[in-house]
Order: structure tokens, then sequence, then C-alpha cells
């Protein structure tokens, strides 16, 4: 008894600062490798190795990564890219070993390789499990992510997310009205089931469908223990864009809901003619089918989730725990890797953790939990590109570590429990649901203390109407000879870096604003902070009849440390 509760003295030390990442106390993380390339998937085999999927390949053609840690220090001191085979897209996603083989997946295609107890690649071609051939393309192109389960009976789970938002006939345009019947369910929007050991399969030759209703699936696993799938949803997008006198930006922020599923055979999820409220625990009719956020579905109908997350916490992975290291409350439970909202504005973006939800007979047994947080290395994450690193894929080793990849470099953090299991409960966890409830990135946003932008276009207008309106005009509309207008031009509500440069660099030469020739001299206003450049930037973006999304401070300066690194060189 009292050895098994004792720090396991084989696992490696973990980083001073576990890798930035904060943990429940008792835990330690350490750094396997830094930057691998845009990180998707992982997972790890019997010896310890891993093996990861890239978004897109590398510039030699290869898409899969393996490495190894051959002195036990939890560093990665061997890398070998490999695979040669078509990569259709750029949503390259699933990796997973089942029968000796390693599975992944492209955004059109799922292959196999054979593994080598030799060798830490797997030898011999790729081969062909199932290909998605796109046709019913028409409906749209969208989620088309490849996760993907197996179940104990030989047969691959492979999702086909939907084409569009929510099956409108005019593909997200505010107040289009859904199609009823939504004729993208025959292919899309449910999970399919192919033999895990048949090549050259397609979805409408070979595949059958297992369940329907669910929207974008990238977290999804085969519970051993329930003998069941599993997955967590991604919801429906942009609800006050879509219907502005229905939804606040608040409420938009924080609906609809990541459902997390249990899918038997047959279940209908609801999309797209339903979101789940979590704030109310409801599921309920979608306005583009005649919702007035009151009308709920049937529960015989419709099935319910487990429990819902807040909307577009974007949750990438899945990975029920059945190692022996981590204390027994963490046993059969469920983590799950949030890799961030990009669509939370005007609050912060949230997600970019590690959740984690405990379960008892195969249904939650308590309400979700932080269990690793700090990704983003950011108190308040304006917009999605200033995170640092966004969590993507989850697996556990074979002596019960969990791995976590993140998808901007590529890093992969070995976190692993070195103390004594007897003596964790409650107070390890303090800290963690402390950091639930204050952190921006995690925390239901206050709808006025919370917006950004209130505190972003106050100190922007007057950093506007002090340098820039006295050519611009306090309208931003120009004088309509010498200086150009700021108001709906591609100029200001395109791309963010253009923006960001002009302001910095000052502009001098001719110039078409909305068909209108300009010529006059723009000063450089790189005296300004990043702080006022990114306030006064959102201020013209947000204003004369602007609506393209906020700039942050990081992005500013990212931008001015790359232009001053050029004149240097």
């Amino acid at each position: 008894m009292l050895l098994s509760c004792a720090p396991d003295s084989n696992l490696p030390p973990g980083d001073p600062d576990n890798g930035g990442l904060f943990l429940p106390d008792g835990f330690q993380a350490v750094v396997v490798i830094d930057s691998v390339g845009r990180a998707r998937h992982l997972t790890v085999d019997q010896k310890g190795d891993i093996y990861m999927k890239l978004r897109v390949p590398n510039s030699e053609g290869q898409g899969l990564v393996a490495l190894r840690d051959t002195n036990n220090d939890g560093k990665a001191d061997v890398v070998e890219y490999f695979g040669d085979y078509p990569d259709t897209g750029n949503y390259g996603t699933a990796m997973r070993i089942y029968n000796g083989y390693l599975y992944f997946s492209t955004a059109g295609e799922v292959y196999r390789m054979k593994m080598d107890m030799d060798n830490l690649v797997p030898t011999g071609d790729a081969e062909l499990i199932v290909k998605d051939d796109y046709k019913n393309a028409e409906h749209g192109y969208e989620h088309i992510a490849k996760p993907i389960a197996f179940d104990n009976e030989g047969h691959i789970y492979v999702p086909y997310g939907s084409p569009g938002d929510v099956c409108q006939e005019f593909n997200r345009r505010p107040g289009a009205p859904g199609m009823d019947p939504c004729p993208q369910l025959e292919w899309h929007g449910g999970i399919w089931r192919f033999d895990a050991n048949t090549l050259n399969q397609t979805q409408q030759e070979h595949g059958y469908r297992y369940a329907t209703g669910i929207r974008s699936v990238v977290a999804m696993e085969w519970n051993q223990e329930e003998n069941a799938l599993y997955v967590v949803q991604h919801g429906r997008d942009n609800m006050n864009r879509t219907w502005p006198d229905m939804y606040s930006p608040w409420e938009s922020a924080l609906l609809p809901s990541e459902e997390f599923f249990r899918v038997d055979e047959g279940i209908d999820g609801g999309w797209p003619y339903y979101y789940y409220d979590q704030m109310q625990g409801k599921k309920l009719l979608n306005p583009e089918y005649g919702g007035d956020k009151k009308i709920e579905a049937d529960p015989a109908k419709i099935t319910y989730p487990l429990l819902g997350f807040p909307g577009h916490f974007a949750p990438n992975d899945l990975l029920f725990y059945r190692g022996n290291q981590f204390p027994d409350r963490y046993k059969s439970g469920a983590f799950v890797a949030f890799h961030g909202s990009t669509i939370r504005g005007p609050y912060p973006q949230a997600g970019y953790f590690v959740g984690f939800v405990p379960f008892k007979d195969g249904k939650p047994s308590g309400p979700w939990e932080v269990f690793a947080d700090g990704f983003a290395q950011l108190d308040t994450i304006v917009n999605t590109g200033d995170a640092a690193a966004r969590p993507m894929g989850l697996s556990m080793g074979p002596d019960g570590s969990l791995y976590i990849t993140e998808s901007v470099q590529g890093k992969v953090w070995r976190v692993m429990y070195t103390g004594k299991k007897g003596d964790f409960g409650p107070a390890a966890l303090a800290k963690m649901e402390e950091r639930k409830n204050t952190r921006t990135n995690i925390k239901d946003p206050h709808p006025e203390k919370d917006n950004l932008e209130v505190g972003l276009l106050e100190a922007g207008a007057k950093t506007y109407n002090l340098y820039c309106a006295t050519c611009h005009q306090r309208d931003g509309k120009g004088d309509g000879t010498r200086f150009p207008p700021l108001a709906e031009t591609d100029w200001v509500t395109g791309n963010k870096r253009r923006l960001i440069e002009i302001v910095l660099n000052g502009m001098e030469g001719p110039i078409t604003v909305n068909g209108v020739n300009y010529n006059q001299i723009m000063p450089a206003h790189n005296f300004l902070s990043d702080e006022d450049l990114a306030s006064v930037l959102t201020y013209i973006r947000k204003s004369f009849g602007n609506n393209a999304v906020s700039v942050s401070p990081l992005e500013v300066k990212r931008v001015r440390e790359e232009l001053a690194a050029k004149e240097t060189n």
C-alpha cells in the first residue's frame, strides 16, 4: 500500500517552471520538445515513443513526426519526420495506434502505416483506409477535420462535419433562414462508421451513418470502460452578427455551448435545428428555424449533452484516463484540450487550457475543472494570434503520464504526478478552482467590466482626435481631396499587419481609396506606444461604419519588432 502511494522514481524531473504551465499541486511538467511544426493530435506507443500529425506537411512534404527520449530525461533527443502520401487540404488531424498500425488523417483521407517494433519510424507504404471524395461539396467546405476512434469490434469512426454554420441556404448571411429539412444531413453533420482494416473505402459506398445532428467534432474517443463513443462538439458561430436583435455580444460570446455527448448508435444531436444553452440547461430551437430563445427540443427525439462547456472554447481532443500514475480521482475521468476561441470579441478570447471532467458510471460526476493552464502566456487574450500556444492533442504514455501538444509551434509537454497520492485532495485543487473563476480565458465574462472594446474605444477615440482627426476628420470621411476616408475601406478593415505598418512607418506617394486617388504624406506615428496604437487602430476599425476585429498591443509589438529587425539587417 505504501509503495503504491509513493511517487514514481523512474519519472524524469519536471522543468523548474513546468514549461510555463499551471497545474494542480503534486503535478509537474517537462517540455519534451519545443517546436516541431503546427502539431495536431499525437499518440504514444508502449515504448514511450511519440507520434504526431502536423496540420500541413513540412517543406520536405512530410506530415508525420516521431520523437524518442533515449536517456529518460524527459526530453526528445531523436526527432524524425516521415510520411510519403497525398496530404489533401490543410487540416491534418488524427494520430492513433490500432492493432499494430499507425492511423492518421489529412483533411480528405485516413491512412495507416505498419508499426515496426525494431524501428522508430514505421516501414512500408501508407495504406489508404478512407477517402473523402467531396461529392457533396456544393453544400460548402467547412469543418473537414477528421479525428478517428476505434471500437472493440474492428470498426473505425470518422466524423463528417457540417459544410456550413447552420444549414442556411445562404451560408452565414445575417437573418437567412435555415433549410428545412436540412439536405446537408445526408452526408454531413454526423459520425460515420467503417471497417478499420478495409482499404480504399469512401463514405458513400462503404460508410454507415452511426449518428447524426452533430455539427463539428475534433475531440473524440472510444471509452473502453463504457464500450461507447464520446465526443465534444464545436457549437455554431456568431449569433450576434447573424441575429443582432435577438442575441447581445455577451450572449454570443458564451453561446452556444460546446456539447459533450455520449454517442450511442442512432442518436440525433439536434444540429442544425437546435443549440444547447448551458446557462439555462436547455436545448433551444435555432432562430434560423423560428426559435425565439424559448422553444425547446423534445428530449425524446433529440439527444441532450452530458454537460455543456461555455461557447467557443474549441474542444479539440478528448482522453479518458486509464492509467495508475495520477491520483485516483482522475481514474476514468475525461481530459479535454480546449484549443481556444476566435470569435468572442468584444470579450476576451477563451479556452486555451486543458480541462478535466470527473466520471462515474459513464457520466460526469461533478462540474468540469481546470487541469492545465498557462499555454497562452497572457492574462487577457484579445485576438487568437496573441496566444503563444494553443493546446491541441492529448495522449497517455505507458507509465500513465499525460502528453499535450499545441498547434502554434508544436511544443509537447509531458505532465506527471510526483506527489503522494494519499495527500491529494480538495486543497490541491483550490488554486485551479480560483483560476477557473478569475482568469479571463476561462471564466464567464462580466457583460460590462470585461467588454474590452469599452476601454479600447474610449482611449482610441482620444488618440484619434489628437493625432488623426485633423486630416481624416472626426467622422472618418476625410476631406474628399487631400486626405482619404477611413470609412468602409479595405485599407482599414482588411489586413491588420498592413494597417499597423502604415501607421508605424507613415506613407508617401499615390494611393487609391474607394476609387479616388490621393497623394499626400502621412507621417510616421511610431512614437505612439503599442497600447495607444492598438487602441486607435481598434477605434477606426470599429467606427465610421466599420466593423472589423480589434487590434491588440501584442500584434503591434510584433510588427514593430519585425520592422526594427529588418532595418538592423
